[in-house]
């Protein structure tokens, strides 16, 4: 059995308001190819050539920008102005072919600096740094593609309450710092969150991988700096270095971040499902990490399922329900330990105290890329019950990644049945 699409999982996750409210705005349309400048800008057949039309649109709540599918641009595209809750900005793509592709390192690619927007069907793709940077609030990102960056998707601290979903983040594998010495090597991110409250779910994050003088090799397809109550759902995750990496500078917090339903493999030599720090680490402490039903299978020897370290306490991590299958270590934890229950690990080691129903033993997953359970696996029935609040609140999260309702004793990892 194959591994759901990304457009099947986006199709089970909860439905993003419509863009109907749009109707009332004026439309404008940009074609790289058959386009004029001179031309009015608001028919497919009066097309704009370029992006930069858009600054003097003088865009309002209820417009809509479309993009003609093959155009090509070179340089940034900075969105400033607002739309509302009910009469949101939209931009997508029409006609048929490739997205619509914007690149060039001299600038970030789609910059979003006002709030309500709906973005889709655009592809960033080796720009400056980031390939989308959603610095405004309640701002809808879906279907995009962003490669070759040093982060795919970045949302700075004065991003909140946005969403990333149902797009294609694949090899953002440049860093932004790399050199000898100094603890301080950084890039490589699928996507980088320093904002609060946002939402990542139902993408695929690959590649995410890249050499580093500090460390050998670094990249997380999803780091939180400074960010607190980010949820990341329902992703698929490959060939990362790191699935997820969490700290906050000193005065910061990147607090109750949750992490449920993820799939994360991996080919490669070296790898990590989680790492974060106790108020010892100059980047800790991280605390009210929660990390519920993800699958992980990374094989290979030079691996770690999760770590907490220098000061771990129940305090700074929270694991219930995960199938982890490591061929390095299943767990690290140090102090007073995280709080553990309701899963399966194999590895070659574990230093951590296991919860009185988790298990070391093969998780017994149907392949290396498909995490689904076999007849007879330990984690069927394994995990113990839990309140929406462990999903970040609410019940629309409360369901595994191919969609199905949790039962009342559900399995361990990201699949109910």
């Amino acid at each position: 059995m194959r591994l759901l699409s990304v457009a099947v999982m986006a199709s089970l996750l909860p439905a993003l308001p419509a863009a109907a409210s749009s109707r009332a705005g004026t439309t404008y349309y940009v074609d790289s190819r058959a386009g004029d400048d001179a031309a009015a800008g608001t028919s497919a057949s009066a097309a704009w050539k370029t992006l930069g039309k858009l600054d003097s649109a003088d865009l309002k709540p209820g417009d809509s920008v479309r993009i003609k599918r093959g155009s090509s641009f070179t340089g940034g595209l900075v969105l400033t102005p607002s739309g509302t809750a009910a009469r949101p900005i939209v931009v997508g793509a029409y006609g048929s072919g490739a997205l619509p592709k914007i690149s060039g390192t001299g600038a970030d690619c789609v910059t979003v600096k006002g709030d309500h927007w709906r973005i889709s069907g655009l592809w960033a793709s080796r720009c400056r740094w980031a390939g989308f940077a959603l610095a405004g609030d309640h701002i809808e990102l879906t279907g995009v593609r962003s490669d070759g960056n040093v982060t795919g998707v970045y949302v700075p601290a004065s991003g909140s309450h946005n969403t990333i979903r149902g797009s294609v983040l694949a090899d953002n594998n440049r860093m932004s710092v790399n050199d000898a010495g100094g603890d301080n090597d950084s890039g490589a991110f699928g996507v980088l969150l320093n904002g609060d409250d946002n939402l990542v779910t139902g993408n695929t994050i690959t590649g995410s991988f890249a050499g580093s003088s500090d460390y050998g090799a670094d990249g997380a397809a999803v780091e939180i700096f400074n960010g607190d109550r980010n949820r990341v759902t329902h992703n698929l995750a490959r060939d990362n270095e790191t699935f997820t990496e969490l700290g906050a500078a000193k005065g910061k917090t990147a607090g109750d971040n949750v992490f449920a339903f993820n799939v994360v493999t991996s080919s490669r030599s070296r790898g990590s499902f989680l790492i974060t720090r106790g108020a010892r680490h100059v980047v800790g402490p991280v605390k009210g990490t929660i990390a519920v039903h993800n699958s992980v299978y990374l094989p290979a020897r030079n691996t770690i399922g999760w770590s907490c370290h220098d000061g771990c306490a129940p305090s700074i991590l929270k694991l219930r329900n995960n199938a982890i299958a490591v061929g390095g270590e299943a767990g690290w934890e140090d102090g007073a330990g995280a709080d553990e229950d309701g899963s399966v690990y194999k590895a070659r080691k574990a230093r951590f105290k296991l919860g009185p129903r988790s298990v070391m033993a093969d998780p017994r997953f149907v392949s290396a890329t498909n995490l689904r359970l076999r007849p007879g696996s330990p984690a069927l029935g394994r995990g113990v019950r839990l309140s929406a609040s462990w999903y970040g609140g609410g019940t629309a999260l409360v369901k595994d990644i191919a969609g199905r309702p949790v039962p009342a004793t559900p399995n361990a990892g990201a699949y109910q049945g």
